[in-house]
This record gives C-alpha cells, structure tokens and sequence, in this order.
C-alpha cells in the first residue's frame, strides 16, 4: 500500500520519508550477505604474511545501505583479491533512528577493536601489517572515514600506521543548504561543521594524519565540486602529504556500485588497487 504523502512529516529522497507516526519508511532496503561458512580454502598464492589493511566504511547518505550488503560484499572482495589486502568492512547505526554523531563513534570503536583485537584475531594477527592501513569508503562512508582519521590522529593514533586515505565520491555537503543533514545531525554547527565541511577549517586539513590521499570524483556526480574542493584545501593546507585525484568521466554518483561490471567501474578500482599498491609512507605511528 502507498503511503499517505499528507501524512509524510519529513522527505529525503533516495534515503527516507518520516510518517507522522514517527515510522521511518526507506526507499531502497539492502539484502545480507552473511559470512561464508565454512570459509573459503586458502587463496593461491597464499595471502602475504603482512600485508596492507583496507579499513573500508559504506556509504548510503548515513541512512541507508550494511556491511553487510551483497552491494559491498562483491567491491570489497574484488578490492581485497586484486589488492592482496585484508579488509575490515565497517557497520554503522543508521540515521535517522540514530543521529549523528552514532556512525562516527561506531567507526572510530571499530578502529580501536582493529588495533585491541589484533594479538588475538588470527586473520590480523597473521596477515594484517597495522602499520599499513588505509581508511577507505565511498559517499557518506568517505565522509565518515576522513573524520575517523581526523580523530584518530587527535588521540594519539593508538599504534596504527595510517598509510593513506581513500575517498570515493565523497559526501562533504552540497552547498548552502543540506536538509538531510539538519535532520540527522541535529544541534550542529550546520553547513560548515567541521564534520560535513572541513575544508571551511584549514588548519584540520592540514593536521590530517596520513601521508597520502586519494580523492576520486565522476564527471556527472552532483558532488563533484565538493571533492574537487577538499583536492585544493587540502593541497593550499599545508599538510605534508601527497594528494592524488583521479576522475571518471560521463558518470554519476558511485555508478561503480550501481554497474560494477563496466569499463569504468574496473577503471576505478584498477586506481585504487594502484594507490594501495604504490606507497608505503606513514606519516602518523605513536
């Protein structure tokens, strides 16, 4: 049955509608891919005793989409099979149920448990190198793993080597005004809070604690702009780090989940895996 549009209080396509009743109703509902069980055999060749570490937060405009999604089930194995890296794939509370701050604290407690958990998880202990690890996510989940490094590096950084950071199409506001985010993050500084807009704040650009940075943009993504500007006030910050970009042109916003079978959905993937592959300098270890 269609809902009643005079009893809609509250609508943020493609994410979700708020009823009257305070139902939250979404748009798209994601399916769940559970783990394998029993697991796989072991690859051939055998994964590297210490390899990078991919940190990886899903997007979904904070409100939508898992971990456990069939959607970042198949990136996340082909990012880990072609990048000869482990990846620990982030689940958050979802907004609007659970206001912003909750996917911030629910990253940065998974960061800790990767850094606690690591004498006794064997997949870590065996394979993981924590001084190679690279915090990753697409629109929201950029957003996410950008203030996760942010705060990470004002806590000392507990004994991570944060090595890069990867940011796909990412969700930084959209100008003026942001609805969506009024709503789930409720007592905020608004468009310029330093969470949604950090590039209005030079001086967090420039104490951001990796050594690399890749910021990847699609000609049509309605976003393009705000990763374009998180490019230069990073680059004019005066971080010490190397910045890279690298656009997708004639597609929208993260058309690689949307097609992950086409020629440019490989493109970008191909770049990531060559951005994880390529360096290995750590600006922030304690």
């Amino acid at each position: 049955m269609e809902s009643d549009p005079t009893q809609i209080t509250h609508d943020f396509p493609p994410f979700f509608r708020v009823h009257s009743t305070g139902h939250i109703e979404r748009y798209i509902t994601h399916d769940f891919k559970p783990p394998l069980r029993p697991p796989l055999p072991p690859p051939n060749p055998p994964i590297p005793p210490q390899t990078p570490l991919i940190f990886y937060t899903h997007g979904g405009g904070f409100s939508i989409e898992s971990a456990f999604s069939s959607t970042y089930h198949r990136l996340l194995n082909s990012l880990a099979s072609l990048s000869r890296s482990l990846i620990v794939s982030v689940d958050y509370r979802l907004a609007p149920e659970h206001p912003i701050p909750a996917c911030y604290e629910d990253s940065f407690a998974a960061l800790k448990w990767l850094h606690d958990s690591s004498p006794s998880d064997p997949w870590i202990a065996d394979h993981a190198d924590l001084r190679r690890v690279y915090l990753a996510g697409d629109s929201a989940g950029a957003n996410i793993a950008h203030n996760t490094l942010v705060r990470a590096r004002s806590e000392g950084g507990f004994g991570i080597g944060f090595a890069g950071l990867i940011l796909v199409h990412p969700f930084f506001g959209i100008g003026k005004a942001d609805r969506l985010w009024d709503y789930i993050c409720p007592g905020s500084g608004g468009v310029d809070d330093p969470r949604l807009h950090p590039m209005a704040h030079p001086g967090l650009m420039a104490g951001l604690g990796c050594g690399r940075v890749l910021i990847c943009v699609a000609e049509k993504d309605f976003l393009r702009s705000r990763g374009l500007g998180y490019y230069r006030s990073l680059k004019e910050s005066g971080w010490n780090g190397v910045v890279e970009m690298f656009e997708t042109s004639g597609e929208p916003h993260v058309f690689h989940l949307l097609d992950p079978t086409c020629a440019n959905a490989a493109a970008l993937l191909t770049r990531i895996v060559e951005f994880v592959n390529s360096g290995v300098r750590v600006l922030s270890s304690v």
